[in-house]
């Protein structure tokens, strides 16, 4: 089971760097996977940057911590990371997205972060046996 975890959340680190690179170099591209539509032109078309940059800085979050051999700190980090795809999903359909696209890539990606998050964090739970009275460690 760890080497399913360590795969899994590898994986979980290096998409985001894949999506926000395809946001910061091809934003119009990567903006029709993303599900809304249409998106912004002109000067608002910065804001691929920011989603890409974002993404780029999460992956490498998760990544450095996991590579730090920090298993629980990047189990409660991509717990509280699971936030963005949730809001992701929110935005999708609060902005004329497809219940599909919404569920299937951004609140999918949520449950996937949220149960590898789980298996990290259950990694690190380990039960002491209790000390007898009156000796020390």
């Amino acid at each position: 089971m760890r080497r399913f975890t360590t795969v899994l959340t590898v994986l979980l680190g290096i998409f985001p760097l894949t999506f926000g690179s395809w946001f910061l170099f091809s934003g119009h591209g990567a903006a029709a996977g993303f599900g809304i539509d249409p998106w912004p032109t002109g000067v608002a078309a910065g804001y691929f940057g920011v989603k890409g940059i974002r993404d780029i800085v999460t992956g490498l979050n998760l990544l450095a911590l996991f590579a730090l051999g920090q298993r629980r700190a990047t189990g409660v980090l991509m717990a509280i990371t699971a936030l963005i795809p949730i809001t992701d999903m929110i935005m999708v359909l609060s902005h004329g997205g497809t219940a599909a696209t919404a569920l299937g890539i951004h609140g999918l990606t949520a449950v996937v972060m949220l149960f590898d998050a789980w298996l990290l964090l259950r990694e690190g739970r380990t039960v002491e046996a209790p000390q007898p009275v009156g000796v020390h460690s």
